[in-house]
C-alpha cells in the first residue's frame, strides 16, 4: 500500500507543478508521476525536507523540485519540436 500511496502523492505533484507553471508533461499521467518523483528528489536535494510531509515525501520542497522539473522538461521538449 505504500508505494501506491507514493505514485498517488507524486503524480499529484507533478500535476499540481504543470498547472501551476501552465504546461502539460509530456505521456500524461505517467508523465505526473516521473514529474513528481523527481521533483521530491530534486527538491530534497536542494532545500532537505521541511513542512508537512505525505507518503514519505515532503511536499513543499517536492513541489518546487516538481515546478522546476517541468519547466525544464518543456523546454527541451520545445527545443526538440522545433527541429
Amino acid at each position: 500500500m505504500g508505494i501506491i500511496l507514493y505514485l498517488i502523492v507524486g503524480g499529484l505533484i507533478g500535476w499540481l507543478a504543470g498547472a501551476i507553471i501552465g504546461r502539460d508533461m509530456p505521456l500524461g499521467i505517467i508523465g505526473n508521476i516521473i514529474a513528481g518523483i523527481v521533483g521530491a528528489w530534486i527538491g530534497g536535494e536542494l532545500l532537505g525536507s521541511f513542512g508537512p510531509s505525505l507518503a514519505g515525501i515532503a511536499i513543499i520542497p517536492a513541489l518546487i523540485g516538481a515546478i522546476i522539473f517541468v519547466f525544464i522538461v518543456s523546454l527541451v521538449m520545445k527545443k526538440t519540436r522545433k527541429k
